[in-house]
């Protein structure tokens, strides 16, 4: 089996500049801006949240809270995940959730169902006055009837492909790559 293919889709640079276009278009949408908080799902929608809240900050002088989410106990294939699935912490941004505009953050939006898990989660903790999503990518293959509000990039891929989101805190880096899975050997 040969090594996976990895190609990069979206540079530092890029996944920066559309970090920025994505809070002014979350700053457009939401008013007052007061009114939103972030929520990022872990891992990386958690950093990129933080990213967004800087530059809503920038935009409007005032950052919004950011908090997480960790899905994992809520996800509908968890007996797959195997015994003793790894969870993280979920942590609710200052000032709660009711009433407010909450803004979910993910670095990759798939099938529907990271988010699906993410909105039952969010329900167990009061009830926002709005819910929005926000994803750095989306790609080919969303299977429930649930759609990103703000989407960075749409990009296509074939089967077997996945998108890999980088950021620093965890990879070293900014950036978005394909990953082709690796091809058998004779």
């Amino acid at each position: 089996m040969t090594a996976p293919e990895r190609q990069l889709v979206m540079d530092e640079r890029a996944v920066s500049e559309t970090l920025a276009r994505l809070a002014r278009e979350i700053v457009d949408a939401v008013h007052p801006p007061e009114t939103m908080s972030l929520l990022g799902i872990q891992r990386r929608g958690i950093q990129l949240a933080e990213r967004i809240a800087d530059e809503i900050q920038a935009i409007t002088g005032s950052r919004p809270p950011v908090g997480s989410l960790d899905i994992t106990l809520y996800r509908d294939d968890l007996m797959a995940i195997g015994p003793r699935p790894v969870v993280g912490q979920t942590r609710l941004p200052q000032g709660g959730i009711d009433g407010r505009t909450m803004v979910v953050v993910d670095d990759v939006f798939y099938t529907g169902r990271t988010v699906r898990a993410a909105l039952d989660e969010l329900s167990d903790f009061g009830r926002p006055a709005r819910i929005l999503l926000c994803v750095l990518v989306e790609r080919t293959g969303r299977e429930l009837p649930i759609r990103p509000d703000f989407v960075g990039r749409f990009i296509e891929t074939e089967q077997g492909e996945r998108l890999d989101v980088l950021v620093p805190e965890l990879d070293g880096r900014l950036a978005v790559e394909r990953v082709t899975p690796g091809r058998a050997t004779n």
